[in-house]
């Protein structure tokens, strides 16, 4: 599977080092290179959900994206801008996918997902060290159905 992380500025802007490793980092996701993380992912690694839940480590991300995989299988991140300051970045980007496996104990609904998340990614001696994501999990919850419109 192909990644494809978009990349739009409103001013011409060069692409900056913590952009590029930001970069690589979703790209891992969509490609599944879960061989890429010792390269990636610090040994502290925090990521941090909008419920406050935090994985930690290169081990805990790995199980948490092949959890995430096991329940929607065609997850795809579109970044659709992207910013830094520093060893900060920020970006949009859409996440599309289908609820094909059971996923936290709900069966597969055979739903498709579109949601959309800001995220910000801590780069850190040219590794991910925190990857904190912001998005409606109401919204996720309706498009599951498992809340009424």
């Amino acid at each position: 599977m192909a990644a494809s992380v978009t990349r739009c500025h409103t001013m011409a802007q060069a692409t900056t080092d913590a952009e590029q490793v930001a970069t690589a980092y979703v790209e891992l996701w969509n490609e599944r290179a879960f061989e890429r993380i010792p390269d990636l992912v610090s040994e502290s690694f925090v990521h941090v959900d909008p419920d406050g839940s935090e994985v930690d480590g290169r081990d805990g991300m790995e199980e948490y994206i092949r959890g995430i995989l096991a329940g929607f299988p065609d997850l795809h991140v579109s970044v659709t801008d992207m910013i830094s300051s520093g060893n900060t970045v920020m970006y949009e980007a859409t996440l599309t996918m289908t609820h094909e496996g059971e996923f936290e104990g709900m069966p597969p609904t055979g739903r498709e997902l579109e949601i959309r998340e800001m995220a910000t990614v801590e780069v850190v001696d040219g590794t991910v060290e925190a990857h904190r994501v912001y998005y409606d999990f109401y919204e996720t919850l309706r498009q599951l159905g498992v809340v009424d419109e």
